[in-house]
Parts: C-alpha cells; sequence; structure tokens
C-alpha cells in the first residue's frame, strides 16, 4: 500500500497493492497493520459503516457533509465502472480551507481517496452502472446532512462534463437547490 498526498493537508490518494494473472486479481482494500504504518490507524479504529450505491453514468452526487461532532472521516473507492470524486477542505484553520481536489477512481486503476473530517465530498461517475463504496466512522445522521451547491462559483470545480461526454449531470433535487459556500454557516 502507497499513500499518495494530494493538495488538500490530511486527504489521501491510497495505492493498494494489487496482484493481478490470468485469473483476475487479488488486493487488500483495508490492512489495520498497513494503515497504521501509514497513521491513519484512528480512522480505521472508528470505522463503524459501510455504504455503497449504483449510479448512471452522468449522476453527480454532492458535495455532502455532515456537521459538528456527527463529521465522517471515509475511505471511498470505486467497484465497478469509472468516478470523478471531489473534494472540498471546509475547516476554516486549514491551510487549505475552501481548496478542493479531484481524483478518477475506478475499478481498473484500484485507487482509494482518504477524506479527513471537516470535508466536503461529491462525486460523478463517468460510466454506466458504476458501483461506489464508502467506509465511514460515524453513522449517518439525517438530522445533520447538510451540502452546498456542487457548481458553486466561489470554489470553481472543474467536474470535466464536456471531457466525459456529459451535458448535464444527473441531480437529486436536494442537491439541485443547495446553497453556495458563502451563504452557508457550517461548523465542524
Amino acid at each position: 500500500m502507497k499513500k499518495i498526498e494530494t493538495n488538500l493537508q490530511d486527504c489521501y490518494i491510497i495505492e493498494p497493492n494489487v496482484f493481478e494473472d490470468d485469473r483476475g486479481y487479488f488486493m487488500e482494500f483495508y490492512s489495520k497493520e498497513k494503515m497504521e504504518e501509514e497513521h491513519l490507524e484512528e480512522f480505521f479504529q472508528n470505522a463503524i459503516q459501510g455504504n455503497r450505491s449504483l449510479s448512471k453514468k452522468g449522476t453527480l452526487r454532492g458535495l455532502h457533509f455532515q456537521k459538528k461532532e456527527t463529521s465522517q472521516a471515509k475511505l471511498v473507492e470505486c467497484l465497478s465502472g469509472k468516478v470523478l470524486d471531489v473534494v472540498v477542505d471546509l475547516r476554516k484553520d486549514s491551510p487549505t480551507y475552501k481548496k478542493w481536489t479531484s481524483v478518477v477512481l475506478s475499478s481498473k486503476n484500484h485507487l482509494q481517496l482518504f477524506i479527513p473530517k471537516g470535508f466536503a465530498h461529491g462525486f460523478l461517475t463517468l460510466e454506466e452502472d458504476t458501483l461506489f463504496q464508502y467506509l465511514v466512522d460515524y453513522p449517518y445522521a439525517p438530522n445533520m446532512e447538510d451540502g452546498i451547491l456542487w457548481c458553486d462559483e466561489e470554489l470553481g470545480i472543474d467536474w470535466k462534463l464536456e471531457e466525459y461526454g456529459i451535458e448535464e449531470p444527473i441531480l437529486s433535487e436536494k442537491d439541485k437547490n443547495r446553497l453556495p459556500l458563502s451563504q452557508k454557516e457550517i461548523d465542524f
């Protein structure tokens, strides 16, 4: 396993060791020992819930987060298909506050993304029937769920819609009506 830094403080790409042959592949998607070696053990000792979503090509889910004490750290990966995964640092005391990064996660590259508490998270599916999975360290709390507008001009996220042949993303009603960051009071 290899931990790769991103441009955001405390947010890492995890590149697992993958052993491939003519039958397919084998990989560890989680190893407590290796996570401890990479100083990510706190999250994995507290990981308590796993989630999966199946989406059509062009589905955009995000940008989501949970507030205050229900904030979640996540380890995300794409099991089938491909996504553009996007995270935004919302921690006001962070040197990377309001900055974002994106990474392509796919069933072919096997990459994972570790997202610490205090980040908004979203993804755009780039292939049909994309299966996405996340491990979280705090249960979903519907009354503490929140989000910011996916196309917030202040953040300037490049979702690469044109590059991937997506005219308009498929959004939930909730995500269509989110407010931009400048109109939100966020406290972690």
